[in-house]
């Protein structure tokens, strides 16, 4: 095999692909989880979550790809099984449970806020440990697609809290100043 020569040493190269792979790991778990809620989601939300899951988890399938594409890039190998995912992730799974509804979006919200945090980490190691600017903006991009997924689950929760009030009808600003007695 011909040896990478794209200014990034050996060292340099290994300290990158680590990272990349925990990121594969987070993300794949992440698809799962969402996967597995997509199935098991019931009620009144079901439709919309349902279909708000599918567009998650095809993000998700698409961004595993691209991160093992970038892991052979640097001349490394994406790990590839079960067991490696769970090793090097930080986030669980939740096997034999079904969480309730309002549960499984504080989950799936855990979990993105958890890989924006690592993506944060990683960019800033990439830039400036291991000097590698292209893998810190494709991280970058990776990092804003899990702000945007959280940004809903976020809007879906808060959007629960008021509901929950019986007051859905007037604006947030307007049922805050309704509790506080103004």
């Amino acid at each position: 095999m011909r040896k990478i020569n794209i200014g990034l040493t050996d060292k340099q190269l290994e300290g990158i692909i680590k990272l990349l792979n925990n990121d594969l790991a987070d993300t794949y778990l992440l698809q799962i989880k969402t996967k597995k809620y997509h199935w098991d989601v019931v009620g009144p939300q079901f439709r919309t979550l349902h279909k708000l899951w599918e567009e998650h988890y095809t993000v998700l399938s698409q961004s595993i790809d691209s991160l093992a594409e970038r892991i052979r890039a640097l001349g490394g190998y994406p790990i590839a099984t079960a067991e490696e995912f769970i090793k090097f992730a930080s986030i669980s799974e939740d096997p034999g449970k079904v969480p309730t509804t309002t549960q499984m979006v504080a989950n799936l919200l855990d979990a993105h806020e958890q890989i924006i945090r690592n993506l944060r980490e990683h960019i800033d190691e990439c830039s400036e440990k291991f000097h590698d600017e292209g893998t810190a903006d494709f991280l970058t991009g990776m990092m804003e697609q899990h702000e945007e997924m959280a940004w809903m689950l976020r809007s879906f929760i808060e959007g629960e809290a008021i509901a929950s009030d019986n007051e859905t009808s007037q604006p947030r600003e307007k049922v805050a100043s309704s509790k506080n007695g103004k």
